[in-house]
């Protein structure tokens, strides 16, 4: 059996059997792992504390057969302990990591995408992540998956968007209008909100209003779930605390 040492984040973590627990993990070099913690509901000096969502790890792995992996040992190098005092903090840490989960496949490495994890962890445990933050966080992880809608031209024709675009999640982003009539889905949004988040996707932070980040946030929860298949269930946690 093979044993190697790497970061993980916890992604989230399931209960299984009477004292054990399933953990999803994003390691730095081998991916997206679920790995068996023998006995973490009962041991305290093993996983002390270990096994909560969005902690930063060092971890012992063991292979075992199958997909899952054996979790032997944890170190905690970041809890992002002032991030967990704040509701409006876990909520967007939560939807941060349920997206990176859901994005991902497992044992496939995706140093970019951890990195961009850790960084925005970090952020919001410094209280240094503003609002609009998310939405680059989001566009940045569906870039390294694949997914980037795009907001620079119609997804259709490669034409300007023009002065009254749609968005269209199925076409994967913005259609201009007289594309519109093949993507049946379509929806008229602000050219405002179109030039704001091609400017969040080139790497500009210039926070948008709050009318246009909540046109935006639904814009990329019906694309996010049109390509899962599912709506992330973290989202409606944050429209539980208030969050756009």
């Amino acid at each position: 059996m093979e044993r190697y040492d790497d970061d993980a984040l916890v992604l989230s973590t399931v209960d299984y059997g009477e004292a054990d627990r399933l953990v999803t993990l994003l390691t730095r070099e081998h991916g997206k792992l679920t790995a068996f913690a023998a006995g973490a509901r009962k041991s305290k000096r093993r996983f002390a504390g270990a096994l909560e969502p969005f902690m930063r790890l060092r971890v012992h792995i063991v292979e075992t057969r199958g997909s899952t992996v054996r979790l032997d040992t944890t170190d905690i190098v970041a809890g992002y302990y002032a991030a967990r005092e704040d509701l409006s903090l876990i909520a967007r840490a939560l939807y941060a990591v349920e997206l990176c989960r859901e994005l991902t496949r497992d044992h496939e490495p995706q140093p970019e995408l951890f990195f961009l994890l850790e960084n925005y962890l970090r952020r919001l445990d410094a209280k240094e992540a503003g609002p609009t933050s998310l939405l680059a966080f989001e566009l940045s992880a569906l870039a390294h998956a694949g997914l980037m809608p795009r907001f620079d031209a119609c997804s259709l024709c490669g034409g300007e968007p023009g002065e009254r675009p749609r968005f269209d999640q199925a076409h994967g982003g913005a259609v201009c209008e007289p594309c519109s009539v093949r993507a049946r889905e379509a929806v008229l949004i602000p050219a405002a909100l179109l030039s704001g988040l091609r400017a969040l996707q080139e790497g500009e932070r210039t926070p948008l209003p709050a009318d246009l980040r909540a046109r935006a946030r639904g814009l990329l929860n019906v694309f996010i779930a049109h390509h899962l298949g599912r709506r992330l269930k973290s989202v409606d946690f944050m429209a539980q605390v208030g969050l756009d």
